[in-house]
């Protein structure tokens, strides 16, 4: 009898599927320069991916030929133009650049669907000393085939 349990057991949990990751509902790129308003890094560049969940984002950052990050986030602003720290939302940053980072932050829903149907409307800022304001950035689109 104990035989027959343990079989029926096993056959159960080889039947159950392996649940899946949850997959992004957008994943976006920004390349990261100087770029207006400026005056930025000359010699700066980066990139970021966006990965964008309902109540989650993730993101990998990578930036050259800057001094040494001090803060990075996603801002609300479209190009050329200067706009409020969105994420993370408490205000601090990112894992910081040195030179790649990555992790992710807890966002409103509201937030996510925001960010998908607009990602022109944000931005990735990477902050240093010598360029408190901005020493690169770049505007979020979405990644080509998505």
């Amino acid at each position: 009898m104990a035989m027959v349990v343990l079989t029926m057991l096993a056959a159960a949990v080889i039947a159950i599927p392996a649940t899946a990751a949850p997959q992004p509902l957008a994943t976006l790129k920004a390349k990261l320069t100087t770029a207006v308003p400026g005056p930025g890094d000359p010699n700066g560049t980066g990139n970021a991916v966006i990965k964008v969940y309902k109540t989650k984002l993730c993101y990998t950052l990578s930036v050259m030929n800057i001094k040494r990050a001090t803060e990075a986030h996603i801002h609300k602003g479209a190009k050329g133009q200067t706009g409020p720290v969105v994420v993370p939302t408490d205000q601090t940053s990112f894992n910081l650049p040195r030179p790649t980072s990555s992790g992710c932050e807890p966002i409103p829903s509201s937030l996510s669907t925001a960010i998908r149907q607009n990602p022109s409307n944000y931005y990735v800022n990477v902050h240093n000393k010598p360029y408190p304001e901005g020493a690169i950035r770049g505007q979020l689109r979405m990644m080509k085939g998505m």
